[in-house]
């Protein structure tokens, strides 16, 4: 992996037509200092004129089921191509915590599920809320959740890349582990999917936000559920949308899920559909190690600039004071960034450039100790 930070900015190439990559970063509007894909994504302007041109169709009176029922098909389609697994293995919902809450609905009385120590609320919360049912929760370290699969095991649950500071995971060594006793494997990829090549397939249930690193408006979310997991959760939001033939399952009292995952699928918001349709999309045309050699360079030369060495992920994670200083210098500069943990985090993506960089490492560099 080149840690040589790429200088091409977003719409002044010419060779965007040859390179997907450069193709993507046309296709989004440069805001300068934006490093805050981790909390949310700059949406490519197909995403924005889609939404723009549905809420114009909603107020004249012409909503179009049809077509939001097709940017529901093409978003389920091209995040299914990104993550590596068929269509049918993919199920739509709006946010990663009610998915990941439907999994923990399905944990047995009684079960121990190993998560990680200070990971995303929303892949631990939900599980902690079955503790009437004696569900026990082990938070562990990052780098001992492998160790921590015992016999007693019956989920790991964990975000392949952390939110608070862009460790990744050994989802190797998890996925062995787990798969040695027996254990579901409930991957979060919402900081991961859109820069880091995500494979669901190696895990039994991955869920996925599109509003971060997918670029896509907030309320769109993504299920992947192994055909050996699926009859163990229990489609605990079916609806309509979830039938078999969708606009046949408008009444009850018969009920025909559909046979795959789109069992699972929440009824869906259409106007955040037809946003994320085209950012999905976008993203489905770039490979994704591309993406992340691109990001991975940026963040390694700001790393590079504050005396770090190499981190191997888009994300940045300082320690700030209790006044926010680093944070409070790198607005004044003009960068959006975010408070996390106790310290500031920088996210880098397709959007970003070697400006970002130095404007970033201008604003920190003099409060840096030494």
């Amino acid at each position: 992996m080149t840690t040589d930070a790429p200088s091409t900015r977003t719409g002044t190439t010419s060779s965007a037509s040859a390179d997907p990559l450069a193709t993507l970063r046309a296709a989004i509007d440069r805001v300068p200092g934006y490093l805050d894909a981790a909390t949310c994504g700059l949406p490519p302007r197909t995403t924005a004129d889609a939404m723009r041109a549905g809420i114009d169709a909603w107020q004249a009176g012409r909503i179009d089921m049809a077509a939001y029922d097709d940017a529901v098909d093409r978003s389920r389609a091209a995040y299914a191509r990104i993550v590596g697994v068929d269509t049918s293995s993919v199920a739509i919902g709006a946010q990663a915590s009610s998915l990941v809450g439907l999994v923990a609905a399905s944990v047995p009385d009684g079960a121990e599920v190993v998560v990680v120590d200070g990971d995303f609320a929303s892949v631990v919360f939900p599980f902690l809320v079955h503790a009437d049912r004696g569900v026990t929760v082990r938070q562990v370290p990052l780098e001992e959740l492998a160790a921590s699969v015992g016999p007693s095991t019956a989920v790991v649950a964990f975000s392949l890349v952390q939110s608070r500071d862009g460790r990744v995971a050994d989802a190797d060594a998890v996925v062995a582990a787990a798969r040695a006793v027996g254990a579901l494997t409930v991957c979060d990829a919402t900081q991961a999917v859109g820069w880091f090549p995500v494979d669901a397939g190696r895990f039994d249930v991955t869920v996925g936000a599109a509003y971060k690193w997918l670029a896509g408006p907030r309320g769109a979310a993504f299920l992947t559920v192994a055909d050996t997991a699926r009859e163990r959760l229990r489609p605990l939001s079916a609806g309509w949308y979830a039938g078999e033939e969708i606009w046949r399952s408008i009444y009850g009292p018969e009920m025909t899920l559909a046979g795959d995952a789109r069992r699972f699928d929440v009824s869906p918001a259409w106007l955040v559909w037809l946003g994320t349709a085209p950012a999905v999309e976008a993203f489905a045309t770039v490979d994704p190690h591309d993406v992340r050699a691109y990001d991975v360079a940026l963040a390694d030369a700001f790393r590079g600039g504050v005396g770090l060495g190499p981190g191997g992920s888009a994300i940045v994670s300082l320690p700030d004071d209790d006044a926010g200083t680093l944070r409070a210098a790198l607005s004044a500069a003009g960068c959006r960034v975010a408070g996390r943990g106790g310290g500031v985090r920088l996210a880098f993506h397709v959007w970003n450039d070697t400006d970002d960089v130095a404007r970033a490492l201008t604003a920190v560099q003099p409060h840096l100790p030494g």
